[in-house]
C-alpha cells in the first residue's frame, strides 16, 4: 500500500481528504496532523469519523519518523511554503492545497498575495494541478499546485474556447457563486448563520485572488494575456460552486459548433461531464464532476457557459487525489468513483 500523509486535516479539506482516501484500494492514511491539536483523535474533531477514522493528530514534524510516499498540504495560503521549502528535498511527493505555488512567478504571487515568498526560485517550476489542461507536466512532478475552487470551475468552463481561439481575449466575465464552506471551517461575521442565510452577497471585487489564477491559466493555453472580469459571491448553502462566464466569439457561432467543440474537447475526461441543459450544484454534490453547459446567444453575441462543480472535492480534496493518482502513476479515478448526493 502507498503510504500517505494529510498535513493540517482539521479543516473542512482535511476531512474530505480522509474521506476520500479511506476508500482508496491502493493508498492507507498513516500520519494525520494538526499542531494546535496534536494528541487528540481525529474523530474528536470530526465526529461523523468515529469507529471509521481515529487516528491520533500528530505535530507536523514527526514527518521523519514515518515511511511516507505522498504528504497533502491542507493548509493556509502563506504557510505551506514555509513546509515544502522544509520538505522539497524529501523523498515523498507533495500536493500542496494553498495558493503559494499556484501562479508563474514568485513577484506576481507577492504582489496579490502580499506576502515575500520564502522559495521564490520554486515557483515558476511547481506544475499546475488542473488534469484536464496539465495533465503531462503532473505526471512524475515532485511537487504539484491544488487549483484553487473558483478558478478550476472557471477554467475549466473557458478552456475549450481559448485553446480553440475562439474568444475574445479582452471579453470575459465571470460570475461566480459559492457555498460557505469555501471560506474555511474557522467562523468569522461574514459566515455566521445569521449574515448568510437568507442573504447574498458579492465580495472580493476587482481584487480576488484567484483573478490573476484564471488569467494566467487561460492565457497558457493559446500563448497570450487574458484580462477577466471576475466577481465571486456567497451563497447560502454549505458547499458547491457555480460560475457563468461571458464572452465573444471571435467569429461567427453556432450552438451546435459550441457543442461539438466542448464535446469533442473533454471527450476523454472522466471528471468534466457536457450537459444539454443548465447544470446544478447537486448534479455534482460530494463528487469531483465538472458539469458544463455552453451556448451562443445570437441577440447578444455572446457564449454564455454554465459550469458547476462541489468546491470541497473537484475544488479541492477530490483534486487533489486525482493529482495523487495521477504522479503515482495509479489509475487516475481511484477513491473517486462515487455517484452525487441529490438530494
Amino acid at each position: 500500500m502507498i503510504k500517505s500523509a494529510i498535513v493540517g486535516a482539521t479543516g473542512y479539506t482535511g476531512s474530505e481528504l480522509v474521506s476520500i482516501l479511506l476508500r482508496h484500494p491502493e493508498v492507507e492514511i498513516s500520519l494525520i496532523t494538526s499542531n494546535s491539536r496534536a494528541g487528540e483523535k481525529f474523530s474528536d474533531i470530526h465526529p461523523q469519523f468515529l469507529g471509521f477514522c481515529d487516528l491520533e493528530l500528530q505535530k507536523a514534524d514527526v514527518i521523519d519518523d514515518y515511511d511516507i510516499d505522498v504528504c497533502i498540504l491542507a493548509l493556509p495560503h502563506r504557510v505551506s511554503m514555509d513546509f515544502v521549502k522544509k520538505w522539497k528535498d524529501k523523498p515523498f511527493k507533495i500536493i500542496d492545497l494553498s495558493g503559494d505555488f499556484r501562479l508563474s512567478n514568485a513577484k506576481t504571487y507577492e504582489a496579490w498575495y502580499n506576502k515575500e515568498h520564502v522559495i521564490p526560485e520554486m515557483v515558476p517550476t511547481v506544475p499546475y494541478g488542473l488534469p484536464e489542461i496539465n495533465r503531462e507536466n503532473i505526471k512524475g512532478a515532485k511537487v504539484v499546485a491544488n487549483p484553487g475552487c473558483y478558478p478550476t470551475t472557471s477554467i475549466l468552463g473557458l478552456a475549450p474556447l481559448f485553446q480553440a481561439g475562439k474568444v475574445e481575449k479582452d471579453s470575459i466575465v465571470i460570475d461566480a457563486k459559492s457555498g460557505t464552506t469555501g471560506a474555511g471551517v474557522k467562523a468569522s461575521a461574514t459566515t455566521h448563520f445569521s449574515n448568510v442565510n437568507d442573504n447574498f452577497k458579492a465580495y472580493g471585487l476587482k481584487t480576488h485572488r484567484h483573478t490573476v489564477e484564471i488569467e494566467e491559466n487561460l492565457g497558457s493555453l493559446n500563448g497570450g494575456e487574458v484580462m477577466v472580469q471576475f466577481t465571486p459571491h456567497l451563497l447560502p448553502v454549505d458547499r458547491g460552486i457555480l460560475a457563468t462566464s461571458y464572452a465573444r466569439p471571435t467569429g461567427k457561432m453556432t450552438n451546435k459548433e459550441l457543442m461539438d467543440l466542448y464535446k469533442n474537447y473533454y471527450k476523454d475526461e472522466p471528471y468534466v461531464r457536457v450537459r444539454e441543459s443548465a447544470p446544478e450544484l447537486k448534479f455534482v454534490r460530494g463528487t469531483n464532476m465538472c458539469d458544463i453547459y455552453p451556448t451562443y446567444d445570437e441577440r447578444t453575441n455572446r457564449i454564455i457557459v454554465l459550469s458547476v462543480i462541489d468546491n470541497l472535492i473537484k475544488g479541492a480534496a477530490g483534486q487533489a487525489v486525482q493529482n495523487m493518482n495521477i504522479m503515482l502513476g495509479l489509475k487516475e479515478t481511484l477513491g473517486l468513483e462515487v455517484s452525487p448526493i441529490k438530494p
